[in-house]
């Protein structure tokens, strides 16, 4: 049975306090906190299993080495990979679309190719394709959206042309909590022969993702924000192309042979693995995804869903409420001004009531500029945020809103 109570006790963090008031934390879609058995499996590991992994044939390398390898075996598990090998572990969901844009982009993509991309992407979705844009004179195009923050399907169609070699969407939005059709989606590009990337950095928390359901080609995600440690994250991609890929980095590891005259690169996952690996993040990432099994995903996906149409309901009686992104398809997010009162000024006053939330263009400075705004306010649910806490915020709100 889901208890928000029990399992906020998992938390410490949520027990401090902030100005002297309880820490309400709102700011989920940034990062999530973190449950007291994945912080005592990185001090676990570090003093009782250190060694680093692959290269030494004494015991505690050789433990390293399975916690690490049974780490990939969860993440394969927790998004229903096929194997192993299609799992490559990444510092984040940055690193991961800039590792694909590079390789993919260097292996298949020439002057007057097409990338599809979304109005609403977030910057490490757009940047690195526009970094390739200007070496390689590709071509970007935006799938538009309307005014309820849903991407225009039969827009999206009407991209495709025979120079269209890639399609990169987000899942979810970071902004707008927009759920998009990704499943839908990724079928009108394989009608026409392109492979479909998925940002599934703000889903992978909230919903299950299914790689061979959504007949996804490659898929990115964090460990930070599905209540795991920084600094670690996840490449998916199907293994006959991350086969044609060429490696993204070279070093340790990621080698069969060096010799000054000729390199053989290593098999997957390793070939795109250079250096050490952050073994102990790897361990501390599964533990994370076991207490999200444990706790269930369908029950967390209830409750923030709950959660969020408590709030919107709630926040949409405030006089000069503005909410951006109302989707039928939403995930846990609410974006909002009030009146004329600048997101920054609003943030900062709620903070002084220990509520945490997030203000500015949220790193989406194009989906900014299609609302015609500068930024927003952002509060993001996760698993241990309550309806008590959401009265809380509404409160706040009107307190600051009569400030002004």
């Amino acid at each position: 049975m889901f208890d928000v109570n029990v399992i906020r006790k998992d938390f410490p963090i949520l027990d401090r306090t902030v100005y002297g008031k309880p820490l309400i934390y709102l700011d989920n879609g940034a990062t999530t906190q973190k449950p007291r058995m994945v912080v005592e499996a990185i001090t676990d590991e570090y003093y009782s299993v250190n060694a680093n992994v692959h290269r030494g044939v004494h015991y505690l390398s050789q433990q390293a080495t399975e916690l690490h390898e049974g780490s990939r075996e969860t993440v394969r598990r927790y998004i229903n990979a096929k194997n192993v090998n299609e799992i490559i572990f990444t510092r984040g969901t940055t690193e991961g679309l800039n590792l694909l844009v590079a390789t993919y982009g260097e292996e298949f993509m020439n002057e007057g190719d097409e990338v599809i991309i979304s109005v609403m992407e977030h910057h490490s979705n757009i940047v690195p394709w526009q970094i390739l844009a200007a070496r390689k004179g590709i071509t970007i195009k935006v799938v538009p959206m309307n005014d309820k923050g849903e991407l225009l399907l039969d827009e999206y169609e009407k991209l495709f042309t025979e120079r269209t070699k890639m399609v990169s969407i987000m899942q979810v939005s970071n902004v707008l909590g927009t759920i998009n059709p990704i499943k839908e989606m990724i079928a009108t590009a394989h009608k026409y022969g392109v492979p479909f990337m998925v940002d599934a950095a703000q889903s992978i928390p909230h919903m299950k993702v299914d790689v061979q359901d959504l007949d996804a080609d490659f898929i990115v995600f964090s460990a930070h924000k599905v209540y795991g440690p920084t600094g670690i994250g996840v490449v998916y991609g199907k293994e006959e192309w991350l086969d044609r890929l060429p490696p993204y980095q070279g070093g340790g590891e990621m080698i069969k042979h060096v010799s000054f005259e000729k390199t053989t690169f290593n098999d997957l996952p390793f070939k795109f693995e250079a250096g050490t690996p952050d073994y102990i993040g790897t361990t501390a990432f599964a533990k994370a995804l076991e207490y999200v099994n444990n706790v269930g995903i369908g029950n967390i996906a209830a409750h923030e869903h709950f959660l969020t149409e408590y709030a919107t309901q709630k926040m949409k009686e405030i006089p000069g409420m503005r909410i951006f992104g109302e989707a039928p398809q939403k995930g846990g997010v609410i974006s909002f001004l009030v009146g004329d009162i600048h997101h920054f000024d609003m943030g900062t006053l709620l903070d002084r009531l220990g509520i945490a939330v997030r203000t500015g263009h949220h790193c989406a400075q194009p989906l900014m500029q299609r609302l015609g705004i500068e930024g927003t306010v952002r509060a993001s649910f996760g698993m241990y945020n309550t309806r008590e806490e959401v009265d809380a915020l509404v409160e706040g709100i009107k307190r600051v809103s009569q400030m002004f």
